[in-house]
């Protein structure tokens, strides 16, 4: 069981105990964060970052840690999150294995890791933990809470929760519920690591870790990370060389195998398999029809905030643009200036993560207009 924390990582207590949506608590435990630019004086051009299931606070280099970030061409100074302007906070999401606490951190009632006694882990859990570095700061209101991702149900629930607390918010490939297909892919990717007889229960560890068992989940995951159109053009049906090729008879043959397989890899051992499980299921439970007698549009149209962008990938077929599209209608019904963008960007889910030169002109443009 390892934790996995870069370098310059802050740490904030959270109250003990820390109450769960679904029971149980937390006690002694921490959220990790990072920080970017200057906070004024009247606290007032604060921004939150939330993000996926896998990222690190570590968005971009700073003075505690000069090593890009998993958004460094996002954040920075001069760049579309133009932290000369702005006060940057990231919150490594609680239950991760990034910093804060999670299944691979030690339970101070047993001094073992807290494996599957951890509570039942929920989207709302995670953006309390968020306030609360917000709070301990000094930030009464942030400028804008900007979620990518599982971070983008992350940030509407921080609205949900805290109403008044951010002027604004950036929804990127996000959405105010699970869908069907996203909810099947990752019961998959579940049972994946579940069914690799060395995950064994939770009980695993470096010498005994469900390798196997987080490849294939791994590689659903990027399956749909990506769309069709990006693996068409990318790898095509170009076979491997020779001296490439995989001895087993169904081994790789063709260069996206190959791709999944060293993409796998390279994550397996980075990240906690216990961690991915429940970031994963609070991602399922997730629903602001709950707020509203199950009508999703009214739930996010009881969110106060002054104005929103819902932006998106139109190849996303994990967070279909539909989604961010159903979050700037139902915020707009609230009152919101609420405006939607679907990119025309080939790299489906993951296109916030690379496409800069479409992404990043629609959260320069909103954020300049704050």
């Amino acid at each position: 069981m390892t934790e996995f924390i870069p370098p310059g990582t802050r740490f904030h207590a959270l109250p003990s105990p820390f109450p769960f949506k679904r029971g149980g608590a937390l006690h002694g435990a921490r959220v990790a964060y990072e920080t970017w630019g200057t906070l004024a004086a009247d606290a007032g051009n604060a921004i939150l970052i939330v993000t996926g299931l896998s990222p690190d606070a570590h968005a971009a280099a700073n003075e505690a840690n000069p090593a890009p970030g998993w958004w460094e061409a996002m954040l920075g100074p001069g760049k579309p999150i133009d932290t000369d302007r702005w006060f940057v906070v990231c919150v490594n999401s609680l239950g991760s294995c990034k910093g804060s606490t999670g299944p691979a951190s030690l339970n101070p009632a047993t001094g073992e890791p807290y494996r599957l006694d951890f509570p039942e882990l929920s989207i709302e859990d995670g953006a309390r933990a968020a306030v609360e570095v917000v709070r301990a700061l000094g930030i009464a209101q942030l400028a804008c809470v900007v979620g990518n991702s599982m971070g983008g149900m992350t940030a509407l629930a921080v609205l949900m929760l805290h109403p008044g607390i951010a002027r604004s918010h950036i929804n990127i490939s996000g959405s105010a519920q699970a869908l069907p297909f996203s909810i099947a892919i990752r019961s998959l990717q579940r049972e994946a690591i579940r069914l690799d007889p060395r995950w064994n229960g939770g009980h695993y560890d470096d010498d005994a870790y469900p390798e196997s068992g987080m490849r294939m989940a791994r590689k659903l995951g990027v399956i749909t990370y990506r769309s069709a159109l990006e693996w068409d053009g990318r790898f095509g049906r170009v076979r491997l060389d020779s001296d490439q090729a995989d001895d087993d008879p169904f081994g790789l043959e063709f260069q996206v195998e190959s791709y999944l397989e060293g993409h796998a890899r390279r994550f397996v051992r980075f990240f906690d398999p216990n961690c991915y499980l429940y970031l994963s299921r609070s991602m399922d439970w997730f629903d602001l029809a709950e707020y509203a007698g199950g009508d999703v549009l009214a739930g996010l149209a009881a969110i106060q905030v002054e104005k929103a962008l819902a932006i998106g990938a139109n190849t996303d077929i994990l967070f279909p643009v539909q989604q961010q599209q159903q979050v700037a209608d139902g915020l707009r019904a609230g009152g919101a200036d609420a405006r939607f963008i679907g990119l025309e960007s080939p790299q489906g889910h993951d296109a916030f993560l690379v496409d800069f030169e479409r992404f990043g002109p629609a959260v320069r443009g909103f954020l300049d207009a704050l």
